[in-house]
């Protein structure tokens, strides 16, 4: 091999390494624009929706159970849909502090328990727990044809009457239930 030759192979080599160079280098650029409009999305969408943090999240335990963690009370229906996904027909009503959905919505499943011993023993009460920032929902309680309705209250300032900062109240209904109209809530000491 003269010196022509091996000069025109080391030119071949050399203008293959700078093509495979490019092909990285262009592989790593698309790689990065991708992460970069993925970076993008994660950062727009919550500034076009106005919150980074959604309304509430649903998920089903081992046991059958779903809970509810709810970080705002807003999107009811929304949760009402994803209720009823996880197997829970239910109404979910969020209304403002000294007020309530005007009773009677509907028939309540096993009647409407006189006093907390009752209420312990309830469809209700087992159907629907309260517990610090959500509710646990068995699923078991509410038979086909039944609503789990859910009332919830939130008062952020911690103020007026009654001067409480948060009320929940369930029932399941069999049948139909009525739409919430607020109404006060008469408090009785």
């Amino acid at each position: 091999m003269n010196f022509e030759e091996q000069l025109l192979m080391d030119l071949k080599t050399e203008i293959a390494a700078r093509a495979d160079r490019r092909r990285r280098l262009t592989r790593t650029q698309s790689v990065l624009a991708v992460a970069g409009m993925a970076a993008a999305a994660a950062i727009a969408v919550p500034l076009l929706t106005g919150t980074g943090t959604p309304a509430y999240a649903v998920s089903t335990n081992t046991d059958g159970t779903i809970s509810v963690e709810i970080n705002e009370f807003r999107d009811a229906d929304k949760l009402e849909a994803d209720l009823h996904e996880a197997g829970v027909q239910a109404d979910v009503s969020y209304v403002p502090i000294g007020k309530q959905c005007e009773p009677g919505r509907g028939a309540v499943v096993s009647g409407e328990p006189g006093g907390i011993e009752e209420f312990r023993k309830s469809v209700s009460y087992k159907a629907a727990r309260v517990r610090t920032g959500g509710v646990d929902i068995d699923p078991r309680y509410v038979a086909k044809g039944q609503t789990l309705v859910m009332e919830f209250s939130e008062n952020k300032e911690g103020s007026g009457e009654p001067n409480i900062t948060a009320r929940f109240k369930a029932q399941v209904i069999a049948g139909p239930v009525k739409p919430c109209t607020l109404v006060d809530w008469n408090v009785t000491p």
